[in-house]
């Protein structure tokens, strides 16, 4: 481990907290990707409320939850597979010194940057499994929720409680696919700690561009015509 491992090392964290807390706590959150959606996600309970057969809405929860269920399934396929390299140190040790760019790694060098490969697999694995979980919790929420025009005061709290519990469950899949991208980022870390900033930089450019410049949000169209949340006299 050199200095520029560890210059590298902390150049890869910063990013990922750093995007982290564009995308969910600062002043530009509100015009990205995932905060538009949030919104939609509550003119959709809102619009559910009006339906007696939602049918369509169950339907949504399923296939919300299925892309959590699959990508916990690959985090746990992922995580096994970085263990693994943990068994092959001397066969990867010697691939990695033949590469044009590659630099010479010491054995607790090559095991450390694979327990950290593992760290993050582990954390996308959790991340999915618990979106998963709190999608069940919204399904559940959702029927739960009566018709507007049986119960409107109480029909409303309902529907912003189910809106919130998708929303962290939204947020938790995010979170977890964040983790994924940086993940190939980290793998320039067995070249040489250069090309870790170098793919980190790249991934965290994407990333980015498609939370707030990418043809997905051009099609939410103007931030002024985002559907709003139910007004606040009909959330108590």
């Amino acid at each position: 481990m050199t200095v520029a491992d560890y210059v590298g090392l902390a150049f890869f964290i910063a990013a990922w907290l750093g995007y982290r807390i564009a995308v969910e706590n600062s002043r530009f959150a509100g015009r990205g990707l995932n905060s538009r959606m949030h919104r939609v996600r509550h003119a959709w309970m809102h619009q559910m409320l009006g339906r007696d057969l939602r049918m369509i809405d169950t339907a949504i929860m399923g296939t919300l939850q299925n892309g959590a269920a699959f990508f916990a399934s690959s985090s746990i396929i992922a995580l096994g597979g970085a263990l693994a390299l943990l068994r092959s140190g001397e066969e990867a040790l010697a691939l990695l010194s033949d590469l044009p760019l590659g630099v010479p790694v010491t054995r607790f060098g090559w095991e450390a940057k694979v327990i950290g490969l593992v760290v993050i697999f582990g954390y996308t694995f959790f991340k999915f499994a618990w979106s998963y979980r709190l999608f069940n919790y919204a399904a559940i929420l959702i029927g739960a929720t009566p018709m507007a025009e049986k119960e409107t005061p109480h029909a409303y709290a309902a529907a912003r409680r189910a809106a919130l519990m998708t929303i962290a469950a939204a947020r938790h899949f995010n979170r977890g696919q964040r983790a994924i991208f940086f993940a190939l980022a980290y793998l320039g870390w067995f070249i040489n700690p250069f090309v870790l900033m170098i793919t980190t930089a790249g991934v965290l450019a994407v990333m980015w561009r498609r939370q707030f410049s990418s043809e997905a949000l051009a099609a939410l169209g103007p931030e002024e015509h985002d559907w709003p949340a139910p007004p606040p006299s009909e959330k108590s």
